[in-house]
């Protein structure tokens, strides 16, 4: 009996400029987090600094399904979300740096940068702070009666907070046009989500409340890039809110003091070699006739001399006068004393 042909995998519905656009936006990221890590390495970014290395699908994805006007607002893991709206990497390596040409003049560091331009709202802090900004945002664009999204970026460890909750209510009270995105990246700062909490599916939260949503592959940037346009369409429709659990991994420690010995090293590089997202958009380049190895190298070359130059232009910033410390809060004049 003749043993049946298995189906050829059906080839994905995008152009080769978007899937080039993908990989390269995803490869942004992934080779400025590695710099900010050597800097971090040598001294030059104090504090806290949390790499987004294995989770660039996600944002990327979902930056795929925005429009010009749509807000976003995230945690303290917020760089790639930076870059992937499309902020200037001197701008945000001067910032982690602490110097004078970053985002928000070297006072702010890697957890609090902002761009009005790019509507990005921030990084934060405190974990789970900025759901609640995320659903003000998205309240702002409601009163005013456009058809804009507000992104309310946060991760499994942050799902757990009651401020989440209390967000939920309100957002579906007033249907509001608010995705909001939880990062499983599986766990938290160094809890996995079986340890951490008896229903992983964070996503039917969401139920009680009324909210739809969904779990999706977030090392997959087009099944990301497809819910997001699903959630998008709710939103503008006035269906809002919609949660999208999009399960992740990171593939360094929560933070560049974190050794991450709460998993084994064979786990991260079985992720690294079976389900990297960047890999994944290159084969489908190779593969589909798209590009070539050459053109890719060509890619990454003309991506490394930007994220070096980034360092190099943070390195060249000067640090933020004295001066201008007081520069941008409430307060009428200088203390003399401080003079």
């Amino acid at each position: 009996m003749a043993t049946r042909k298995a189906p050829e995998k059906a080839q994905p519905n995008v152009s080769k400029e978007d899937l080039l656009q993908y990989y390269s936006d995803m490869l942004l990221i992934r080779r400025f987090e590695e710099k900010a890590g050597q800097l971090y390495g040598m001294g030059l970014i104090g504090g806290f600094c949390h790499l987004y290395i294995g989770q660039e699908a996600v944002v990327v994805g979902l930056e795929a399904a925005a429009k010009e006007g749509d807000k976003r607002v995230t945690s303290y893991r917020d760089h790639g979300h930076m870059l992937a709206c499309g902020m200037d990497p001197n701008g945000v390596m001067a910032e982690l740096t602490g110097r004078e040409g970053g985002y928000s003049k070297g006072k702010g560091g890697s957890m609090h940068m902002f761009s009005k331009e790019k509507h990005f709202y921030g990084g934060h802090g405190i974990v789970g702070a900025q759901v609640p900004i995320g659903a003000g945002l998205a309240f702002a664009d409601k009163y005013k009666g456009n058809d804009n999204v507000t992104f309310t970026y946060f991760g499994d460890g942050a799902a757990n907070q009651g401020q989440v909750y209390e967000t939920y209510n309100m957002a579906k009270l007033w249907d509001l046009p608010c995705v909001f995105v939880i990062e499983n990246n599986q766990y938290a700062m160094g809890t996995s989500t079986q340890r951490s909490t008896h229903s992983p599916s964070y996503w039917e939260r969401g139920v009680a409340y009324g909210i739809k949503g969904e779990e999706v592959d977030g090392m997959d940037v087009l099944a990301v890039k497809a819910a997001g346009e699903k959630a998008v369409a709710a939103c503008r429709a006035g269906e809002g809110p919609y949660i999208l659990e999009i399960k992740t991994y990171r593939y360094r420690g929560h933070s560049m003091s974190d050794p991450a010995k709460y998993r084994t090293r064979d786990e991260v590089q079985k992720m690294r070699e079976e389900r990297d997202a960047i890999e994944m958009v290159r084969q489908m380049l190779l593969t589909g006739d798209h590009a070539t190895e050459e053109d890719l190298k060509a890619i990454d070359k003309k991506i490394k001399d930007v994220v070096n130059a980034s360092a190099e232009f943070a390195k060249e910033s000067p640090e933020p006068a004295l001066e201008e410390l007081w520069t941008d809060i409430y307060a009428d004049e200088i203390p003399q004393e401080a003079v």
